[in-house]
């Protein structure tokens, strides 16, 4: 199971509460894609956002399943509905900086550090599930959040 944030939002039109991905978003989007090609993935979760299912699409075109939305309020529940229905299998879950580290914790695993900054857009979080026991690797893909300004 991975879990990430959302790429880069296109902030031209700061009004706009729902924005799109930029460029470099987009782009992100499709390396995910890339990195998860190989995987076997039957299922990808995403919030309501535009930047969220836009980040969530390229993967889940490209393993033949559409995007489902959560909510992000309530991590707990999406949490228990992927362990039910997709135990030991490869999920996709794209959410945002006050949300990600809020639905690893969900899953019984510590926050690997306090908090995302506006900046950190490519970590992957992968939880290994085994039976009862779940482990957490943290990595980044993509360009470095350093480099991608």
């Amino acid at each position: 199971m991975w879990i990430v944030r959302h790429g880069e939002k296109d902030l031209k039109n700061p009004s706009d509460r729902d924005p799109s991905l930029s460029p470099d978003g987009q782009d992100l989007a499709r390396e995910l894609a890339a990195l998860l090609q190989p995987k076997r993935v039957l299922a990808v979760y995403s919030t309501p956002f535009k930047r969220t299912k836009e980040t969530a699409e390229p993967t889940a075109y490209g393993h033949g399943v559409i995007v489902q939305t959560y909510d992000p309020a309530d991590p707990a529940a999406l949490a228990s509905s992927v362990l039910r229905q997709h135990k030991g299998g490869g999920v996709l879950i794209v959410g945002h900086s006050n949300t990600v580290l809020e639905l690893v914790e969900a899953f019984g695993i510590k926050r690997p550090m306090p908090s995302l900054t506006d900046d950190d857009y490519n970590y992957l979080f992968t939880l290994a599930i085994e039976g009862n026991s779940i482990q957490l690797l943290t990595s980044q893909y993509g360009k470095l959040s350093s480099e991608s300004h």
